[in-house]
């Protein structure tokens, strides 16, 4: 029997995935900016827009480098009011 090896990413990080909801209604440019912004962060390993939702985003971040409020703080930060939903 062949058998094939794939090497994986070793990621020791714990990463955790949560619903934001945007308040304010973004252009696509300032969704854009927003999600460039928090992917630019360390700690902060993906964040985008539900396509069809532009209120809700999904944001992937290391748990031992942030916690939740931390990543609403950084959404605040751009001038972005949001609420968390909860985990995915």
């Amino acid at each position: 029997m062949d058998q094939v090896v794939h090497a994986f990413k070793n990621e020791t990080r714990k990463t955790v995935e949560i619903v934001v909801h945007v308040n304010e209604e973004l252009t696509e440019h300032q969704r854009n900016n927003l999600t460039s912004t928090l992917k630019s962060t360390d700690g902060i390993t993906d964040a985008e827009f539900c396509p069809l939702r532009w209120h809700l985003m999904l944001v992937r971040y290391d748990t031992g480098a942030f916690c939740s409020q931390d990543v609403l703080t950084n959404i605040a930060s751009q001038n972005v009011h949001a609420q968390l939903i909860g985990p995915v």
